[in-house]
């Protein structure tokens, strides 16, 4: 399938450009969701273009024309995880960095969402690496679960497994903190 592939250094940068175009936003977003804070994630994201590039040509010939989005989520992955490896800390508190909604209201159910996306948020921190990963994959990323799994290096049912355990726990973390909050509200 050597067709599909650029034939100068021209036709190679322009496809590297589209596919960069097409991905920032993604890789950026994931890299976010992993390093909590925007100066980090700008810097994973730019770690994981440089280094896409340089494995560009590789990449397209062994894509054998199926998207590069998990590739490049799986760059982004790596990197995050000698982020942590190098320095030594988990993330600052990506929660309190995510933004608040921007116009306050003072109904009850506003307040009642806040605190469910609260708990979600930080439930979403506490799960183990994977399954943190794959929930921002799929949920954040829209990533279906044949992309999840190329860019976690597993098979789509160890994927579809591994996302069924992670909602299923937040599910309980999530409960857990509702549970907590009524009774609190009672005493």
């Amino acid at each position: 399938m050597a067709d599909h592939l650029p034939a100068s250094k021209a036709e190679l940068d322009a496809r590297f450009t589209e596919c960069y175009r097409a991905h920032l936003r993604d890789v950026y977003s994931y890299s976010y969701y992993r390093v909590g804070n925007h100066h980090d994630a700008e810097d994973l994201t730019e770690q994981t273009f440089l280094q896409a590039y340089r494995h560009f040509e590789r990449a397209l010939r062994e894509s054998d024309g199926r998207p590069l989005r998990p590739w490049l989520i799986r760059i982004a992955h790596n990197l995050a995880a000698n982020f942590y490896r190098d320095r030594a800390r988990r993330p600052e508190s990506a929660i309190e960095d995510a933004g608040t909604i921007s116009a306050p209201h003072t109904t009850e159910s506003l307040v009642e969402g806040r605190e469910e996306l609260k708990a979600i948020l930080e439930g979403v921190q506490q799960l183990p690496d994977d399954r943190r990963e794959a929930l921002i994959m799929r949920f954040a990323l829209g990533m279906d679960n044949r992309e999840i799994a190329r860019a976690l290096g597993r098979s789509d049912g160890a994927t579809k497994v591994l996302l069924h355990r992670a909602i299923r726990q937040l599910e309980g973390m999530v409960g857990e903190t509702a549970d907590e909050t009524r009774l609190g509200q009672r005493g």
